[in-house]
């Protein structure tokens, strides 16, 4: 990625960004606190280039490859959110919003090793460019950076960041290995979701409060909230794996397919292949072409008309309503209303 790729992503992501808080905020009444957040996350993209920069040119480059290339940012919208139940966006939530952002990021390095993915966000994933230590070292590098602006903050933010860091890891670990032999392979994928997708963004709802000195007894219905809604957005990726043109996430359709790497309707169909010999048929020729073939496109297909993947979705529909029901010890408001409607964007997001 050259300078100009830089400028032009960050570019991109900023717009992204606002276009998800116009999407929040839609009444006259809210607009107030839409431009606040639109501010504070002006703060937090500045601030995160300038986490990353390591003045060192070999890890300057490689640290802000992933940050250049776009992203929503979603992490970082929540905790800024989520402190408007205190006293807002003060520095201590920027750098909150910075640090879960950079440990996003950081995963994202790891999680690409690991699944040997060709691509992110719309340019080839690091260790496509530079290998696989040079990624994995970069991912190290932005963990230990989060960790250490989570360090600099007054609480116990260094063991709550710890123990995020963990369920990532446990979560990566239990993904890695698959499940035990008397585990249903849907309960186990679920179960990773929460730790890999739903540890952090419980974290970047909760720290927004926690470091806005909102009342403590809003805490844990936020990390609650953001722990279910982390899984459902997970599962509406799966759904956007297999849609016909390239989605949001950056990814061709197929590709987590193609990889080999298990999705919740490819789950849903072992299940279902057991007593029913098309779909027997369907997994078979799923499972046994290699990931280049031309044919696999049209298993994906096959896949997206199959039942499975509107169970999919209708299982992300039941994790962001179970969400949602989390709010309900907090106040009526705008910030209640915007995270209901946050949890609506994440499930209806449309390849």
């Amino acid at each position: 990625m050259t300078p100009r790729d830089a400028v032009a992503g960050r570019s991109v992501g900023l717009t992204a960004q606002l276009r998800l808080t116009e999407r929040l905020f839609s009444s006259r009444e809210d607009r107030a606190m839409s431009q606040r957040i639109d501010e504070g996350l002006e703060r937090v993209e500045a601030g995160i280039l300038e986490q990353v920069a390591f003045h060192d040119q070999i890890a300057d480059v490689r640290s802000r490859y992933l940050l250049a290339a776009g992203g929503k940012r979603v992490r970082p919208v929540l905790t800024l959110l989520t402190a408007q139940l205190g006293d807002g966006i003060t520095d201590d939530v920027v750098t909150a919003a910075q640090a879960v952002e950079i440990l996003h990021v950081g995963s994202l390095y790891h999680d690409d090793v690991m699944d040997e993915a060709a691509e992110r966000r719309g340019v080839p994933s690091a260790q496509q460019v530079w290998g696989n230590s040079v990624a994995i070292l970069t991912g190290d590098l932005l963990f230990a950076r989060a960790s250490k602006l989570i360090a600099g903050l007054h609480g116990d933010g260094i063991l709550a960041q710890a123990e995020v860091f963990e369920r990532l890891v446990l979560g990566q670990l239990h993904e890695t290995v698959g499940p035990e032999p008397d585990q249903d392979p849907v309960d186990h994928y679920l179960q990773v979701l929460e730790d890999k997708t739903g540890a952090l963004i419980a974290a970047a709802a909760e720290w927004g409060a926690s470091y806005a000195n909102a009342p403590l007894a809003y805490r844990a219905p936020l990390s609650t909230f953001g722990r279910l809604i982390g899984v459902a957005f997970q599962l509406i990726d799966d759904v956007i794996d297999l849609a016909p043109e390239e989605a949001e996430t950056g990814k061709q359709a197929g590709t987590d397919l193609k990889a080999g790497v298990p999705t919740l309707p490819l789950l849903l169909l072992r299940r279902s292949a057991a007593a029913n010999p098309a779909d027997r048929a369907l997994l078979d020729r799923i499972e046994a072409l290699p990931a280049d073939d031309s044919a696999v496109d049209d298993a994906v297909a096959e896949l997206r008309a199959h039942p499975v993947t509107a169970q999919t979705r209708a299982e992300a529909i039941r994790w962001a309503d179970a969400a949602k029901a989390a709010l309900d010890p907090l106040p009526s408001g705008t910030v209640r209303r915007a995270l209901v409607r946050f949890a609506d964007l994440l499930v209806d997001r449309s390849a």
